[in-house]
């Protein structure tokens, strides 16, 4: 369940046959003028961090750490070598990451098959692998907020480090210009709301 098959969004090879599909459409406005004009502002407001040493390696190396969701598989082992009473998390976590990422990468974004944003025109100031799947919803972000619940679910005394590591995230893929900012938005609910499921089906 949580194999490079099952982690969808970054385990196509970029370059093939996808991922050309992927950003043939990106000039696309699939969900119209108003979040085309969001989409373009948040792009603008970023501008004025990219080129910044600090936050290119901060945004880019957040972006990387996360595929596979590597980084949160990272965190719940660490939070069980330091407290014992967090063991059960961490199988929890890697089983429902697992489901988290075939319901959004193998369905939803076989749903809306949006184009990621056009990156032919920029350079990577990091090296940045980019997936060859669709562009909607960010499958980062939802697994970022998604393992951001189940984290605080049974620690709640550090909720606002989960989350806030969870934004940073999120906001990492817009800024390395691999997804849209509403791609993000839709991630984040899609990880929010799987999160309350996957808390209430599978309760510690």
């Amino acid at each position: 369940m949580t194999g490079a098959a099952a982690r969808g969004e970054t385990a196509d090879e970029p370059g093939g046959p996808a991922g050309e599909a992927a950003t043939e459409q990106a000039g696309d406005q699939p969900f119209g003028p108003t979040v085309a004009r969001f989409d373009d502002a948040v792009d603008r407001a970023f501008d004025r961090l990219r080129g910044h040493p600090v936050a290119d390696r901060l945004f880019y190396g957040l972006s990387e750490a996360a595929n596979f969701s590597l980084l949160w598989y990272g965190v719940a082992v660490a939070r069980a070598v330091v407290s014992p009473r967090h063991r059960r998390d961490v199988v929890r976590l890697a089983v429902c990451i697992g489901v988290e990422s075939l319901v959004v990468n193998q369905g939803l974004k076989r749903v809306f098959r949006r184009g990621r944003p056009d990156r032919s025109e920029h350079t990577d100031p990091h090296r940045l692998r980019v997936p060859s799947t669709t562009s909607f919803p960010s499958g980062h972000a939802s697994s970022a907020v998604f393992a951001a619940a189940l984290l605080s679910d049974t620690d709640r005394r550090h909720r606002g480090l989960w989350y806030g590591l969870a934004a940073l995230v999120a906001a990492s893929r817009p800024y390395v210009r691999i997804h849209h900012a509403s791609d993000v938005v839709g991630g984040a609910a899609a990880g929010w709301v799987l999160g309350r499921v996957a808390r209430r089906l599978w309760p510690l």
